[in-house]
């Protein structure tokens, strides 16, 4: 028994069942008189709950502390702390917006190229520099029929990245000749 409503019904059952006086039950549940003696006069909160939750259902976004101005403009006067309990109580929450909209049903497979012309494929990758300076790479366009044509392009026109890209293809050719890699 740990809070007094229970305690209060224990000292309640002891005078039943066993014919004691008050003292006597209180003294073997170990409870102060007045707390056996004590009568809720706790107000009636079934009118204000019953709007606060209308009002909840109408204003789906609005969160216990703007219901609780509407309200005041009903002319009820709860203070926030009582309005809280309430609106945890009733466990009204503030209803989340719904997602991304996706698309729906199912997408039509990609087709597949007869004739050369037809779909061509890009190919980027992207990085950063130690600067934080941000770049991307053509790395790449093909023809998806057959052909394949490999091909490496900067973006850019600051002279940053004119400079990047020259170095980028002389340290690439370097390489290259180095490795008597065939071009």
């Amino acid at each position: 028994m740990v809070t007094p409503v229970a305690k209060r019904q224990a000292v309640r059952h002891i005078q039943e069942a066993l014919a004691l006086s008050e003292r006597r039950a209180c003294a073997l549940v170990g409870v102060a008189r007045r707390i056996a003696r004590y009568v809720s006069t706790g107000a009636n909160d079934a009118a204000l709950r019953q709007r606060l939750r209308e009002l909840a259902d109408q204003r789906r976004r609005f969160g216990y502390r703007r219901l609780g101005y509407l309200l005041a403009r009903e002319g009820y006067s709860p203070n926030h702390k009582k309005l809280f309990r309430l609106y945890q109580e009733e466990e009204l929450k503030v209803r989340h917006r719904g997602g991304r909209k996706r698309a729906l049903g199912t997408r039509s497979p990609m087709t597949i190229p007869q004739k050369p012309g037809q779909r061509w494929s890009l190919d980027f990758v992207s990085d950063a520099l130690i600067c934080g300076c941000r770049f991307r790479i053509l790395a790449d366009w093909r023809e998806d029929y057959n052909t394949v044509r490999p091909h490496s392009q900067l973006r850019g026109t600051s002279t940053f990245t004119k400079c990047l890209i020259q170095s980028l293809a002389t340290a690439i050719l370097r390489k290259l000749i180095k490795n008597k890699a065939v071009l």
